[in-house]
């Protein structure tokens, strides 16, 4: 089977593309760095030549209002191109709870996303992950400084990001869903706890305080990131992550 995965070149495109490989697909990983830029449509139809299923992996550079555009104009782009060269089968990979949090412009702009595959014409499926473990570093530092780090107590249901490369290439080989799988790691922590857990394992002295004010986080309200009935639940811990 032919895969044709934009974003291919990133953390979990780069995971995909080798798991796809290694189960015998030909996978092929498409990003602006050998000429397919899905924003201005800049070789997409002609990359999408033969290709069975199309992953979008691809992100946007900002997490405001800009984002709403971005993913219009690159679905537009990646839906006329697949639909053109008939692939069978559009995959995008989108966040468990994106529609509860409508407060967050980058959320709704995934939900923009969702709707849009749904609409589209081509067979589609789409795949909800709870936030990755590789992004804590990066929540963690949204709000600190040299003696603190505030975090609000956000319910989270991290997993790792090998896992959710996992998830996005079982579904990317099967039939289409026509609908949403969603996957969520095995553990619930309140993000501040998350935070001195982090902390803790690396010897970071800095406190974690808990402000229900700080971050992106804090818009996400009681269970809202958090597995709802019939998820998939991933199987590595965080610690055990963190161990690794």
């Amino acid at each position: 089977m032919k895969i044709a995965v934009l974003g291919g070149t990133g953390l979990i495109g780069s995971q995909v593309v080798k798991i796809l490989g290694a189960g015998g697909h030909e996978a092929v990983p498409l990003s602006p760095s050998n000429g397919v830029d899905l924003l201005s449509g800049a070789g997409v139809t002609d990359a999408l030549a033969g290709a069975d299923v199309v992953l979008n992996l691809t992100n946007s550079p900002t997490f405001d209002e800009a984002a709403l555009s971005f993913f219009r104009t690159s679905m537009d782009n990646l839906l006329t191109a697949a639909a053109r060269q008939g692939v069978r089968h559009a995959v995008v990979l989108s966040i468990v709870g994106a529609d509860l949090v409508p407060e967050l412009d980058y959320y709704r702009a995934k939900v923009l996303q969702e709707d849009l595959l749904r609409s589209g014409p081509v067979p589609y499926s789409i795949v909800r992950v709870t936030q990755f473990f590789e992004f804590v570093d990066s929540v963690l530092k949204w709000t600190a400084d040299a003696d603190t780090v505030r975090l609000p107590a956000t319910l989270v249901q991290p997993m790792a990001s090998a896992e959710v490369a996992q998830a996005v290439a079982d579904v990317s080989v099967g039939t289409p869903l026509l609908g949403t799988r969603e996957h969520a790691g095995p553990e619930v922590f309140a993000l501040d706890e998350l935070g001195r857990v982090t902390l803790g394992h690396r010897g970071d002295k800095r406190t974690v305080i808990t402000d229900d004010t700080a971050g992106m986080f804090a818009a996400a309200k009681g269970a809202a990131l958090i597995a709802k009935e019939g998820t998939v639940i991933a199987k590595m811990s965080y610690r055990e992550w963190l161990a690794r």
